[in-house]
C-alpha cells in the first residue's frame, strides 16, 4: 500500500493499477461540540500512520427523490475530510483540481463514485481533490448578532471549503501536486460555491483557475438570512444567543428542522452576505472585477430544468395554462410572458427540438434559472480576464425516452470519465460516441487546469468568450463552436434582466 509522509502524520492509501488513492483525510478538526456554528479549525496532527483507504462521513442531510442527489454512504457532523486522486505521489508538480459537489447547500457528498478522480487524474496527468463541506443548516443557517457574540458565522460551507483549499496548499506537494496550479471546480450548488469562493476575501491567492458548471450562485441578505436562523432555533426550543444550548441540539434535529421550515417558508439556505466573510454577491463582485486575475470555463447545459420537472405521469399545459405559469414564474405581466412564449416556440422548432408546452416552460425555466445569469457572469468576467472560455452541453440523456433531454448533472459522468458508475449507463448512454465525448470534455478540463486554456488537438479552435461575439463550444456527439447559441432566448428573457 502507498503511504505519504505529512508534517501532520502519515497516510496508508490505495494503490489501484494506474494510480495512487487516499481516502478520508481530514482537513480541519470535527466540527462539532464547540466547534458548532463556528468556523472551521485548522486539522492536529496525529500519531502514526492514519488509514485512508475507505471514505469518510458526509454532513447530516435528508433524502431526496432523485438518485444520487444524497449522499450515498454514511453521515455524521464530523464531516470534514477529502480525497485525493493522484498519478503518484512523488516530487513532481502536476496541476490540481479541487472538485465541490452540488446538490443545493443541502444534500451531497463528495465521494460519490461518479465523482471519483483516478481517470482524470490518469488521463491528464494531474491532482484531483474531492472535498466535504458542512451542508443544510450546519453549514448555511445564519444565527444573527446573538449568535455572533459567542462565534457563530455564516457561510460556514463557504469556510470549510477555503480550509480544504488551505489544506492543499500545505500538503498537496506531497501528493505529486503543484501548489501553485489549483483549479476550483463545482457544479450546480458546487458551481456556486465556487462563484461565491471568487467573491470571498479570504480565498483569494487560495486557486489560480475556476470551472463552473450550471450555476453562478447568489446570496441572502443578513437580515433575512438572520430571521431564517433564528426561526430554526425557535423550532427547537432554543435561542439563537444561547451557545450552551444551541451546542447540545441534536445534529440531525436541526437538519430536519431546517427542512421543514425551509419548505414553509420558500426559503432556500445558502451563502450570506454577512459583512464579514462575504461581502458582496457572488454576480456583483465578479462584474466589478473581484477575481480578475483567475481564468474562468462556465456553462451550462441546454435542458438543465428537465431533471426538476420530469414525471411519467407529467400533462401537457395547454397555451393558457403555460402563459399563466410562465407569468408567475418570471413575476411579469401576461402579455410579457405570451411575447417570451412566442420567442421560445419559434427557437426551439428553429432548432429543431421537441415544442410541446412543459417543452417551452421548461427552456424557460433553464435559461431564467441557469443560462442567462451564465451568459451575463460570463460576460463581465471576460471584460477583466481575457481568459473566460463557455460551453453549452447539449448531448441528450437516453432516459426515459430520451424525455430528459441534456439535463441537469448530465455533463458530470463525461468530465469525469465515469461512465460505469452506478445507473450512468442509462442516464449517459454507452458507446464509442459517448466515450468520445467523454474525452473531449475530460481532455478540456485538464488543458484548461493545466494553462487556462481547453482548447486541445480533439477540439475545434475554442476562442474565448465575450459579450460581442459569445463564442460557445457546443459539447454534443459533435463538438462544434457556435456564436451566440440560441440567442433569441436569452435576448427576450435579458429584457426583464
Amino acid at each position: 500500500m502507498p503511504s505519504v509522509e505529512l508534517t501532520l502524520g502519515s497516510v496508508k492509501g490505495v494503490a489501484r493499477s494506474d494510480h495512487e488513492v487516499y481516502l478520508g483525510i481530514p482537513f480541519a478538526q470535527p466540527p462539532t461540540g464547540q466547534g458548532r456554528f463556528r468556523p472551521p479549525r485548522p486539522v492536529e496532527p496525529w500519531q502514526g500512520e492514519r488509514s485512508a483507504e475507505q471514505f469518510a462521513a458526509a454532513c447530516p442531510q435528508g433524502q431526496h427523490p432523485i438518485p444520487g442527489m444524497a449522499a450515498s454512504g454514511p453521515r455524521d457532523e464530523d464531516c470534514l475530510y477529502l480525497n485525493v486522486f493522484t498519478p503518484r505521489a512523488d516530487s513532481e508538480k502536476r496541476p490540481v483540481l479541487v472538485w465541490i459537489h452540488g446538490g443545493g447547500f443541502m444534500l451531497g457528498s463528495g465521494s460519490e463514485l461518479l465523482y471519483d478522480g483516478g481517470r482524470l487524474a490518469q488521463r491528464g496527468d494531474v491532482v484531483v481533490v474531492s472535498i466535504h463541506y458542512r451542508l443544510a443548516a450546519l453549514g448555511y443557517a445564519c444565527l444573527g448578532e446573538a449568535g455572533r457574540l459567542w462565534g457563530a458565522s455564516a457561510n460556514l460551507g463557504q469556510l470549510d471549503q477555503i480550509e480544504a483549499l488551505r489544506w492543499v496548499r500545505e500538503h498537496i506537494g506531497q501528493f505529486g501536486g503543484d501548489a501553485d496550479n489549483v483549479t476550483v471546480f463545482g457544479e450546480s450548488a458546487g458551481s456556486a460555491a465556487v462563484g461565491t469562493l471568487l467573491a470571498m476575501p479570504a480565498a483569494a491567492g487560495l486557486f489560480h483557475k475556476a470551472i463552473m458548471q450550471s450555476g453562478v450562485g447568489s446570496a441572502q441578505g443578513f437580515e433575512t438570512a438572520s430571521r431564517f436562523g433564528e426561526s430554526l432555533l425557535a423550532r427547537l426550543a432554543v435561542e439563537s444567543g444561547d451557545e450552551t444550548a444551541v451546542i447540545g441540539l441534536d445534529a440531525d434535529a436541526i437538519v430536519s428542522a431546517a427542512i421543514d421550515l425551509s419548505e414553509a417558508t420558500g426559503f432556500r439556505l445558502g451563502p450570506v452576505v454577512d459583512g464579514v466573510t462575504l461581502l458582496k454577491t457572488p454576480m456583483q463582485a465578479n462584474a466589478e472585477g473581484s477575481s480578475a486575475d483567475i481564468p474562468l470555463l462556465i456553462g451550462t447545459n441546454r435542458d438543465e430544468q428537465k431533471l426538476f420537472n420530469v414525471s411519467s405521469a407529467r400533462p401537457d399545459l395547454n397555451d393558457g395554462e403555460l402563459c399563466s405559469t410562465v407569468a408567475e414564474f418570471m413575476d411579469v405581466p401576461a402579455s410579457r410572458a405570451a411575447e417570451v412564449v412566442a420567442s421560445f416556440k419559434r427557437s426551439r422548432l428553429e432548432a429543431g427540438l421537441p415544442c410541446q408546452n412543459v417543452d417551452i416552460l421548461d427552456a424557460i425555466q433553464t435559461v431564467v434559472r441557469f443560462r442567462e445569469p451564465t451568459d451575463r457572469f460570463a460576460a463581465e468576467h471576460a471584460q477583466h480576464q481575457p481568459k473566460t472560455y463557455q460551453y453549452l452541453f447539449t448531448y441528450p440523456s437516453p432516459a426515459r425516452g430520451g424525455s430528459l433531454g441534456s439535463c441537469h448533472a448530465l455533463e458530470m459522468p463525461f468530465v469525469f470519465g465515469t461512465l460505469d458508475a452506478p445507473t450512468q449507463d442509462r442516464f449517459a448512454g454507452t458507446g464509442e460516441t459517448v466515450q468520445t465525448l467523454s474525452m473531449h470534455m475530460m481532455d478540456a478540463w485538464i488543458a484548461f487546469a493545466r494553462s487556462g486554456n481547453p482548447n486541445h488537438p480533439g477540439l475545434a479552435l475554442w476562442p474565448a468568450f465575450d459579450g460581442s461575439t459569445r463564442s460557445t463550444m457546443i459539447f454534443d456527439r459533435r463538438c462544434e463552436v457556435v456564436n451566440d447559441p440560441f440567442s433569441d432566448e436569452r435576448q427576450v428573457i435579458q429584457t426583464d434582466g
